[in-house]
């Protein structure tokens, strides 16, 4: 359909990033959506964007590699002729925990270039696109930052919650900056969310071992994640921006 809005969801196919897609595409949204590593799971969550009537293209990019966001970016403008409505800006990566004392500079500087550059790099991009002072009709921004920006992250991922402090600090500031050009930015703070991010770390018990630390006494779901970023894009936030909401069970 012609009037459907156009979403990129950067590390869309899989966990939350997937969960957004699919709600999204449910929602009335086209989407474009990144990956780095599991093309299998990737176009899983494109076939099933598509059976919820989207148009959908997935794209293999390193969103912390320059090269990979201009030949995304180019593929999306080809597909949808410049429209961009709006932005998840969800790729991101943990490094290895550990304490401070071992973690070495090339895991800081992994994070770092992914969650921070990357993350700004794309919200650059979209705000070229999206900025009604540039000639767009404006749109939103949803960054998924972490609990841990809070937290701290203690003995597992200090340079995780690092960057995530990064991220909220610059959602508030480029809320700040575009809120005049029609273009709404905030942020999501999940918890402890029950997706393969843990595994991947070498930490499969990690969700079960740290509900008890939760208020709700559990983790949470990655489709309740992706409620609050709709939601936020909706405009039933049309007077929220800048906001970094946390989605943690009361943690």
């Amino acid at each position: 359909m012609a009037d459907r809005r156009v979403v990129l969801v950067t590390g869309g196919g899989r966990g939350i990033g997937a969960a957004v897609v699919r709600l999204a595409a449910a929602r009335g949204y086209d989407v474009c959506l990144t990956y780095l590593g599991d093309s299998g799971r990737a176009e899983e969550t494109a076939a099933a964007a598509r059976e919820a009537g989207a148009r959908v293209l997935a794209l293999r990019a390193d969103v912390g590699d320059a090269a990979a966001r201009e030949r995304c970016f180019a593929a999306l403008d080809a597909e949808w002729g410049g429209r961009l409505d709006a932005l998840v800006n969800n790729a991101g990566i943990t490094g290895a925990a550990g304490r401070l004392a071992d973690i070495p500079d090339a895991v800081w500087e992994a994070v770092m270039r992914t969650n921070v550059l990357g993350l700004a790099a794309c919200s650059r991009e979209a705000v070229r696109r999206m900025s009604t002072a540039r000639g767009g009709r404006g749109g939103g921004i949803v960054n998924v930052s972490s609990r841990a920006s809070a937290l701290g992250g203690p003995g597992e991922w200090i340079h995780y919650a690092a960057s995530k402090g990064a991220v909220d600090t610059f959602t508030v500031g480029l809320s700040k900056e575009v809120a005049a050009e029609g273009i709404r930015v905030n942020a999501v703070n999940p918890g402890l969310i029950d997706t393969e991010l843990h595994a991947a770390a070498g930490m499969p018990d990690r969700v079960a071992r740290g509900a008890a630390g939760v208020p709700m006494g559990r983790g949470g779901t990655a489709e309740e994640v992706a409620e609050a970023v709709l939601w936020l894009l909706s405009d039933a936030a049309s007077y929220v921006t800048g906001a970094c909401l946390p989605i943690g069970g009361g943690r």
